[in-house]
């Protein structure tokens, strides 16, 4: 599988000389692997060099903050991740919700930036990647490619974002400030669910040789960096919250399909605490629940096809969630009426409504899809689900004012505040949700067959083997050369010319 980056030898020496006389003249370091699920482990020189380090800025430093361990700050080492917990008194279920916020993750404020980087490093360090000759292509529906950009600017690589042109204004905008020039921003036609305008958009600029594609549907080091790095985070939280509440244990990892990438910490959960892995996908296009099409405004999950890094034989529910309850709720939870309404009449803690701004609207879906899984398993206050917050509101300021306009043409007020609430929030129920058996996930399996051996040119041998628990289990495996890898580039790299 050399297309989708599963090297762990150098099969391009002059690439990988190139990589290391770059990363010389910058004095660049690369984290690894490990270093970014447990970043203790990084050197403490280097920590105490990024105190003084915008968090937002093109530096190769902040790679070392490519972890989900940041303090709010973004500047300093929280001993936790940073997640908040929610309770009844806001989702309506007794098991409590603990979310980690992507939001603090640098450059880009989502933890795509994490699977870029699972994307790159590994392609750098094994002379996959030439940062004098390639471009990194990087396609998405928003918060990848910025991820990719970033990661691509900061170890002086040509990023280009492709991505469907009715995303957030705020993403342009954010590439607009990180590209080197406005051609490196390809917008294809559609919005959320229009994945494969992306590809065939790939696919074309991909017949120049200097144009190495990094899709990570199908990037295997998405995979892996998140079931070792959100995967440890994850654990870490369950198992604090463990020490504070005797009884309490982790059920099960709720999260948005997207790529799959996220997915991959729920296989790294159950092989650590048995849970189960249930992924979320819009109702608006429910591919895996039902074989479905359509388009939806779930931004950053997208869907019409099954990711070939989607582990589906591990997975044991699909659940999926309406666009009008997250823009609704986006819209609620974001407004100052709103928020008052969570902390006067439903008792939130201002604490946890102050949170609610880490949340976008992919983080609104995965809340959502918890909410259900709760219901679904009538689980109690010793059962503990996880998710994650992509990303924050400050990608969709933008959204509000439209969602405002057609939802409530008269204004947001308390009446519509209470609507949204216990429609959208307190009424969520237990429809389209399935439990899946090894039928059902034969079915979702078989529907990858259509887009990556037919259109994309995956052979069938290496479509069929993911379908062995096995092929994960071996996948991991890479982590290790991975790093290995990146030992000794840094060391090549440090030592004089």
């Amino acid at each position: 599988m050399k297309r989708l980056g599963l090297e762990r030898e150098v099969v391009d020496p002059l690439a990988y000389r190139r990589t290391v006389e770059r990363c010389r003249a910058t004095g660049t370091v690369l984290p690894t692997f490990a270093e970014l699920a447990e970043p203790w482990r990084i050197p403490a020189e280097v920590r105490a060099a990024l105190t003084g380090i915008d968090p937002d800025a093109p530096d190769p430093r902040n790679l070392f903050r490519v972890h989900w361990y940041n303090d709010a700050s973004r500047r300093g080492l929280a001993p936790v991740p940073e997640h908040v917990v929610l309770g009844e008194e806001l989702t309506g279920v007794r098991a409590p919700i603990a979310v980690l916020l992507g939001d603090r993750f640098p450059m880009i404020g989502a933890h795509k930036v994490l699977a870029a980087y699972g994307c790159l490093a590994p392609r750098l360090v094994t002379g996959q990647f030439d940062p004098e000759r390639h471009r990194a292509l990087w396609p998405s529906t928003g918060n990848y490619c910025r991820g990719g950009v970033a990661i691509s600017r900061i170890l002086g690589c040509h990023g280009v974002a492709i991505l469907p042109a009715g995303m957030s204004a705020e993403r342009f905008a954010w590439l607009e400030r990180w590209v080197d020039a406005p051609e490196d921003i390809v917008r294809t036609p559609g919005t959320e669910s229009n994945v494969k305008e992306i590809y065939d958009a790939c696919a074309e600029l991909e017949r120049d040789p200097a144009n190495v594609v990094f899709n990570q549907f199908c990037e295997f080091g998405n995979y892996l960096a998140h079931y070792l790095c959100t995967g440890t985070a994850l654990a870490h939280v369950a198992e604090w919250l463990a020490g504070r509440r005797p009884g309490l244990a982790p059920f099960a990892f709720v999260a948005a399909t997207g790529s799959a990438g996220t997915l991959a910490a729920g296989d790294f959960l159950e092989r650590r605490h048995g849970t189960r892995t249930v992924a979320v996908e819009a109702l608006e296009c429910p591919t895996l629940l039902y074989n479905g099409f359509g388009e939806h405004n779930i931004q950053g999950i997208g869907d019409k096809h099954v990711p070939l890094i989607h582990n589906v034989m591990a997975t044991d529910a699909v659940t999926a969630i309406s666009e009008r309850a997250t823009d609704a709720l986006g819209l609620l939870f974001h407004s100052p009426l709103g928020r008052r309404h969570l902390t006067e009449r439903r008792g939130v803690p201002p604490r946890v409504v102050d949170a609610l701004a880490s949340f976008g609207l992919s983080s609104l879906c995965n809340l959502l899809a918890a909410i259900k899984t709760a219901r679904y398993y009538d689980l109690g206050p010793d059962d503990l689900l996880l998710t994650v917050a992509t990303d924050g509101a400050a990608m969709y300021a933008s959204e509000w004012p439209r969602i405002e306009r057609r939802d409530f043409p008269r204004g947001l007020d308390a009446i519509g505040c209470a609507e949204a609430l216990g429609r959208h929030l307190l009424g969520t129920a237990t429809d389209h949700f399935r439990e899946l058996d090894r039928r059902e996930r034969e079915r979702i399996f078989n529907l990858g067959y259509y887009t990556w051996v037919e259109q994309q040119g995956v052979s069938l041998e290496e479509f069929v083997a993911r379908r062995a628990g096995a092929f994960w289990d071996r996948l991991v495996d890479l982590l290790p050369a991975w790093d290995e890898r990146i030992r000794e580039l840094d060391r090549e790299a440090a030592a004089p010319s």
